[in-house]
């Protein structure tokens, strides 16, 4: 062996630490450590105080639930079925197929959507007596204001829209900013079993009115965008055969009238004039034919489209609703004394063996 390959060895086997030095090294520093006890136990027992002081002060958290029942129809079955076959061979869509736009777990997007929350905030509710926007109670729990009012642009900021008035560049950045902390740390909507279509829609926050009224009015929100969106199909198609249908009963109606108005026009007419009489009468007569037949189908399929539409109004099936006094937690002061304690005792734990690992290599 050359004597360059020598020296690298011994560096080498120098540089290496056994499994034995390792132990005795964690032995020194626990020793180290017990003998440093007071100074650990008294930084502990500050920590252990700072938590207490946080539990206390911490707000409880107010949490308000909604389950309900997504209906998850996949097209139309039994004899409704047979109804909608026969109207689409005539040329008439009554929307029994449905949309799936809230099928699977869309719907649990939907409540996160920034559309939702947003029209969600901007509704008024009743508070003590008094119409405030949602959002405008949002920043007073929240104390917003204080930290608005040291920015001259946002001193006066309100959130009331009169109609054909739109937000300011500035109002929609705060209300994205209050959307996406209402996203991340206020609403939680969840399937607690995958196999079933309940779904729960949980808000919470530190205000008990807060939780409930954003809970109820989210949920109305939805139902109601889930309603128009869902049936707005079928009720086009029933308001326009009920238009057709009126129509047709109207003219129906004109002729058979217009058929006797010409015999009281005629009392003693001419043999030799028969023309002015029956041909009115028969085109009158003809015309109320007519449209009888197109009145009948067209009432069959406005009753066929209102049943769809029947069908598809009740979406949503709410199971539980939020109550006063709504789920209450508070902060253990047990828990995060505890917890403080263990921090602070790590902490200063570290900082003591690398204070003395630094001294023992300067030496």
């Amino acid at each position: 062996m050359t004597a360059e390959s020598q020296r690298n060895y011994n560096n080498k086997e120098g540089d290496e630490i056994s499994l034995k030095e390792l132990l005795l090294k964690i032995q020194a520093w626990w020793h180290y450590l017990l003998i440093k006890w007071k100074t650990i136990l008294f930084f502990g027992l500050i920590g252990g105080v700072f938590g207490l002081t946080y539990a206390y002060f911490k707000k409880p958290i107010y949490t308000a639930t909604t389950s309900f029942v997504l209906e998850d129809e996949k097209g139309t079955s039994g004899g409704l079925g047979s109804l909608v076959g026969l109207a689409s061979m005539a040329g008439v869509d009554i929307g029994g197929s449905g949309g799936g736009i809230f099928q699977g777990d869309n719907i649990l997007e939907l409540y996160k959507s920034r559309t939702m929350i947003e029209k969600t905030l901007l509704t008024e509710v009743d508070k003590d007596g008094k119409k405030q926007l949602l959002i405008d109670c949002y920043i007073d729990f929240n104390e917003l204001r204080d930290k608005w009012n040291l920015k001259p642009e946002l001193r006066k900021i309100q959130f009331n829209l009169t109609p054909n008035q739109h937000f300011t560049r500035v109002q929609d950045s705060l209300l994205s900013t209050i959307i996406n902390n209402i996203n991340k740390n206020y609403l939680n909507v969840t399937k607690p079993d995958k196999k079933l279509n309940i779904i729960k829609a949980d808000v919470k926050s530190e205000n008990e009115f807060f939780s409930k009224s954003f809970n109820d009015e989210i949920v109305k929100n939805v139902n109601d965008f889930y309603i128009q969106t869902k049936t707005k199909k079928s009720f086009e198609n029933v308001k326009i055969l009920q238009q057709k249908t009126d129509s047709i009963r109207a003219v129906m109606n004109g002729a058979i009238y217009s058929a006797v108005a010409v015999a009281d026009a005629t009392p003693n007419l001419n043999p030799t004039r028969q023309i002015q009489r029956v041909a009115p009468a028969q085109r009158a007569q003809f015309s109320a034919e007519a449209n009888k037949a197109i009145l009948g189908a067209l009432v069959q399929n406005l009753e066929m489209a209102k049943i769809s539409l029947r069908k598809e109004a009740p979406l949503i099936q709410v199971i539980d609703s939020p109550i006063y006094p709504l789920e209450k937690k508070s902060a253990s002061k047990i828990i995060f004394g505890i917890a403080f304690f263990m921090v602070f005792g790590v902490l200063i734990s570290l900082f003591l063996i690398s204070k003395e690992l630094f001294r023992t290599v300067m030496r």
